[in-house]
């Protein structure tokens, strides 16, 4: 259970996913560290009510700082799928931002830096990890991006820390870049689709980045999310309050 004793360190924490949980986690005043290459935009982003930290999870060196006395670590960090303005290409043949760089081997820089007694590390991997092989998922990973969500995953699980694996569908909602934490307090789904829970990475659709925020921190307060893998999607009817102690059973 989150106490206000805890500090959670939230890794891409200007990221599209990243912001919702800083977000979630300020809503229940909780004391907040963000890990971010760019301190102008996470100060504007946050308003001052965060730790702010500069760092890159693909230079180890830049990490000690950033898991110094942390309790938790919610990793939201990630490049594209595919090549784009965000792999920082130094040329043509040398990308500086991949996803084996950023989702494989960065993440696992992070793990490697992070306190031996941590409470938990919540890793948002993807669906489809599992499914590599198969249709879209074959198409999706073309650059590797889910062979590097699943190095990450590996590398997690034989840590030895306690760890909650988050894997979403296809993000859908936001992301909220308007540089205002009060619009990112506000953010809500179109309160039409309810949360689906599952594991075995069997789960096919879109999921609200907002509820891959709000299950990040949910699962925090349930010991029974311990060392588990949890899929994410969007269906049905949206009940007027989330049960997530219910939903955490439910596939437990």
């Amino acid at each position: 259970m989150l106490n206000n004793s805890d500090l959670i360190l939230v890794a891409g924490a200007t990221g599209g996913v990243g912001q919702l949980v800083v977000a979630k986690l300020l809503e229940k005043n909780l004391s907040v560290r963000a890990l971010t290459r760019n301190q102008d935009k996470a100060q504007q982003m946050f308003d001052n009510k965060v730790d702010i930290v500069v760092g890159d999870i693909r230079y180890p060196d830049t990490l000690r700082t950033a898991t110094k006395d942390v309790t938790h670590i919610i990793c939201c960090t990630g490049t594209t799928a595919f090549p784009s303005q965000r792999w920082d290409f130094a040329n043509l043949f040398d990308p500086k931002n991949t996803p084996q760089a950023v989702d494989g081997e960065g993440v696992k820089n992070l793990i490697l830096a992070t306190p031996k007694n941590l409470k938990r590390f919540v890793f948002v991997s993807s669906c489809g990890v599992l499914r590599k092989d198969k249709l879209p998922f074959n198409i999706l990973n073309t650059f590797g991006v889910l062979d590097a969500k699943l190095y990450a995953e590996n590398t997690l699980k034989s840590s030895g820390l306690p760890y909650t694996i988050i894997r979403p569908g296809r993000l859908i909602d936001g992301p909220y870049t308007s540089y205002d934490l009060n619009t990112l307090l506000r953010a809500k789904t179109d309160g039409k689709k309810a949360v689906v829970l599952g594991t075995g990475d069997t789960l096919n659709g879109e999921t609200s980045r907002i509820d891959v925020a709000n299950v990040c921190v949910e699962c925090l307060n349930y010991d029974v999310t311990i060392n588990q893998a949890i899929d994410i999607i969007n269906s049905g009817v949206r009940p007027a309050v989330i049960d997530w102690k219910q939903l955490f059973n439910s596939i437990m």
